[in-house]
């Protein structure tokens, strides 16, 4: 587009509604200084309780050295559906054998607690059985996506439902238990040992196996989180597990970094459209950070823009449509379709015209825009965050220079065109005394999950007492 006076000025208007994503690199060492400070509080034996960041201790303190094997059960329960998996480990590779999906209806996600684990228990027997498995004890690793607190690899309490779900009876249980009972209650098949599994935990786990000095897993999908190898001897909440003086031992913390800022210490970035965003929400001033960055919120963040640009007459003539002022309509599948280099200006006019708009050249302009604001705002914000976990590994181990992995997955950082790209270089300015390497990971959830049980039943046969693998 040559130099046009009226696009420039049209352009310089809709800037201005923009600069409130705009967030330098003073700002994001500022943010990333912040998520120190809460760290620390949820990791501390005293304030954890209060904390934003929860700082969620795993049980799980190795990582894979590439020497595990076995046949392994693996769960993965995250939302509407939930996959089943048969994975043989050995020293060449991880195996998916066979997997199955699992539909869970509506009703059940807001039914009870003991239907939803009858119905998993129920589809784990078929599936048991279909593979001729049902005379062996696996050991299972479970996969649960939801904000809980770990109390042992196999004791798992539910902080709280997300994603939709509302079983009665479960907020506050162990879930592992109730998985067990609902088994036992069939008593047509049984599991071995069931290691509680975190989907970012597993992410790591199944990177870690190829490459073994991965020791962060990330998450930048539907919602976000990650997770770190920490200094046990930080982990000040956890009782029992004392270090002696000079023992390098370290456990997995899952940090649920999606709570940062939810008491207030991100609110001098949230703009009107997150305050909007999380009042319209089913968590309203719950998980703050992960609602400015992850796939679940991002469309609705720039349907919020569009709609203000319309009615501010900057966009398609000032006409809106019914469509476009319907909640949920926009969605974050369209920013990457927008983005795409090569189809972008040809989607954008799909997407558009799909929403009854009728858009011209500044129009479609003015889009990419706002699209590519709003996913590079998250890119940076996420950078932030990452940066502060390696930076706190390079200083806890007292280096000059770290070299480390960060197992990656989400459809975000997988399918948006330009996202992993400016996620790895802001992280990169953020932390530049760190070398770090991303892996995009392979069924973290199913094979990771099968990963932490593998180590876990290896670190079994050198101390018999810790873990017990059938």
């Amino acid at each position: 587009m040559g130099k046009d006076p009226q696009l420039e000025e049209t352009l310089s208007k809709v800037q201005k509604y923009l600069e409130c994503f705009h967030l330098p690199l003073e700002k994001l060492q500022e943010i990333s200084a912040r998520l120190k400070k809460d760290f620390n509080r949820g990791l501390g034996k005293h304030t954890h309780h209060r904390a934003a960041v929860k700082m969620l201790p795993t049980f799980v303190t190795a990582t894979p050295d590439g020497t595990e094997k076995g046949d392994f059960l693996a769960l993965d329960l995250g939302g509407t559906n939930f996959r089943v998996l048969h994975i043989r480990v050995n020293e060449d590779e991880q195996r998916v054998m066979k997997s199955q999906n699992c539909a869970i209806p509506q009703e059940m996600m807001v039914g009870t607690g003991e239907q939803l684990f009858d119905h998993i228990a129920a589809c784990l027997g078929e599936f048991v059985n279909s593979q001729d498995l049902k005379g062996q004890t696996l050991p299972l690793g479970f996969t649960f996506s939801f904000p809980c607190e770990q109390k042992e690899i196999d004791k798992s309490i539910l902080i709280r439902w997300t994603k939709g779900f509302n079983c009665s009876g479960v907020e506050g249980e162990d879930v592992v238990k109730l998985l067990k009972e609902a088994i036992h209650r069939r008593g047509d098949y049984d599991i071995g040992s069931v290691a509680m599994v975190n989907d970012t935990v597993g992410t790591m786990m199944s990177c870690g196996y190829k490459d073994q000095s991965c020791e962060i897993g990330m998450i930048i999908g539907t919602g976000t989180n990650a997770c770190y190898m920490e200094e046990l001897k930080n982990v000040k909440r956890v009782e029992g597990m004392e270090v002696k003086e000079g023992e390098n031992r370290r456990m997995c913390i899952n940090t649920e970094w999606g709570g940062f800022g939810d008491d207030g210490a991100l609110k001098d970035i949230l703009t009107e459209y997150d305050e909007e965003v999380d009042r319209t929400s089913i968590n309203p001033g719950i998980h703050t950070f992960e609602k400015m960055i992850s796939g679940m919120y991002l469309g609705e963040i720039v349907r919020l823009v569009l709609v203000k640009l319309t009615q501010e007459k900057l966009l398609f003539n000032g006409e809106t449509s019914k469509a476009l002022l319907t909640p949920g309509t926009f969605e974050t599948r369209f920013i990457s379709e927008i983005e795409k280099e090569d189809k972008g200006v040809e989607n954008t006019k799909k997407i558009l015209a799909d929403l009854g708009l009728t858009s011209n050249a500044v129009d479609l302009h003015i889009v990419r825009l706002i699209c590519d604001t709003i996913s590079s705002r998250s890119a940076r914000l996420c950078a932030a965050a990452l940066a502060t976990i390696v930076n706190r590994i390079r200083v806890n181990r007292k280096l000059d220079h770290l070299k480390t992995t960060v197992g990656v997955d989400g459809a975000v950082y997988r399918k948006h065109p330009n996202f992993s790209e400016e996620l790895q270089d802001m992280v990169r300015r953020l932390a530049p005394q760190c070398d770090i390497n991303f892996i995009v990971s392979e069924d973290g959830s199913g094979k990771g999950a099968a990963m932490v049980t593998a180590v876990l039943c290896k670190k079994k046969f050198k101390r018999l007492n810790e873990f017990n693998c059938a």
